[in-house]
């Protein structure tokens, strides 16, 4: 079976690449059709071929942000072009990503089934773009979902139908755990003895950090460190953690991977206080290194937890956020029994070898069922 992997503007390579290898071991010709990463190396297993079909010129203008956006835009249309004759040779079309989608969805390649992955935080069902997310989803023979209650809304909001509908959760990110260059912590770091607790990842104003801030404040003889580059002011966020009577620090830069294993081994507890979401690359991270997780009862964290992973508390809720924080902190039983959960999760439901054979199936049963598709 040739099936073609489908992310334009590569947003998300560790998924691409992790599903492409996952497919390959399972028996599956597999092709991921992207563009250079402009942000440095990506992780890759053998078993599958790379083509950089799209953003040729965008992807190699180096760190000018405002230069590469112009460029891309330029870009676009004739890349999604060079992908409908490209992708002549597919029997099965998986898109990941579509970075236009009102103007995407009519330059999809004439091939089925095609199958698309809902990584996107579902909008609002009528708002402007969720009538785009409803047209577009409609072309699909076939809409992956991570989770049950994305799934869920995605049939009730964006009338896909149920047997349209496929929930394949999101890979752990193990891959992290095996670094020939992995770095360690900053000697500042290292010499911190006081438990700590990490969040993790763009700062972004849905992931809740000032939720957890504020929680913090009721928590002591522990030390938070927010690690990851700002997509927000972060003066209202500094102005917070001067109240804490533990330790804040920031990290507010990209962390490559490399640099990931270090926090992620030395956190007590891995935070996701998020206001809305249904998935989270992070948390499949944490999953990996089997680290306790706190996270906000929101989308598809619950199903983490119901696996035995993680402990949530209500979204926006600082009482119960620094409630939860002090026993976990003050109970390492509790914490090594979710990190067990975390780890089991990790190798079992959330296993990208499941991942594969899964989305392998998926694919032989649309072939099965023949038929032109959507249009």
């Amino acid at each position: 079976m040739r099936v073609q992997i489908v992310d334009p503007a590569a947003y998300t390579p560790p998924y691409d690449h992790a599903l492409c290898a996952a497919l390959a071991r399972a028996g599956a010709e597999v092709e991921l059709v992207t563009c250079r990463f402009p942000y440095g190396p990506v992780p890759r297993e053998p078993g599958y071929e790379v083509t950089e079909l799209f953003y040729r010129r965008s992807s190699g203008s180096g760190g000018n942000a405002k230069l590469r956006r112009a460029l891309r835009a330029a870009e676009h249309l004739p890349g999604m072009r060079r992908h409908r004759r490209h992708a002549c040779g597919a029997e099965v079309l998986h898109y990941q990503w579509l970075p236009v989608p009102r103007l995407d969805q009519h330059l999809l390649a004439p091939v089925h089934p095609r199958v698309f992955t809902m990584h996107w935080r579902l909008p609002e069902a009528e708002s402007r773009i969720g009538r785009t997310l409803k047209d577009l989803l409609g072309r699909m023979d076939s809409v992956i979902v991570h989770t049950e209650h994305g799934a869920g809304r995605l049939e009730r909001e964006f009338e896909v139908p149920r047997e349209r509908l496929e929930v394949i959760p999101h890979g752990a990110f193990d891959y992290l755990t095996r670094q020939p260059d992995e770095q360690p912590l900053p000697d500042e770091l290292r010499q911190v003895e006081r438990p700590v607790v990490l969040a993790f990842g763009l700062i972004r104003p849905y992931k809740g950090t000032d939720v957890l801030l504020e929680a913090f404040a009721g928590v002591e003889d522990a030390e938070l460190w927010v690690v990851g580059m700002p997509r927000m002011p972060m003066e209202p966020l500094r102005e917070l953690a001067a109240r804490a009577p533990g330790r804040v620090r920031f990290i507010d830069r990209f962390v490559t991977d490399p640099e990931i294993p270090a926090y992620m081994r030395r956190a007590d507890v891995v935070a996701l206080p998020y206001r809305n979401i249904e998935q989270s690359g992070v948390l499949y991270t944490a999953l990996a290194f089997g680290r306790p997780l706190l996270l906000s009862a929101v989308g598809g964290f619950p199903e983490i937890a119901a696996q035995g992973a993680a402990r949530t508390v209500p979204p926006e809720d600082p009482a119960a956020l620094a409630a939860a924080l002090r026993e976990l902190l003050g109970d390492p039983a509790e914490r090594e029994r979710l990190a067990a959960g975390a780890l089991a999760a990790a190798q079992g439901r959330y296993s990208w070898d499941r991942i594969g054979r899964d989305t392998l199936a998926l694919y032989e049963r649309l072939l099965g069922q023949g038929g032109g598709g959507p249009g």
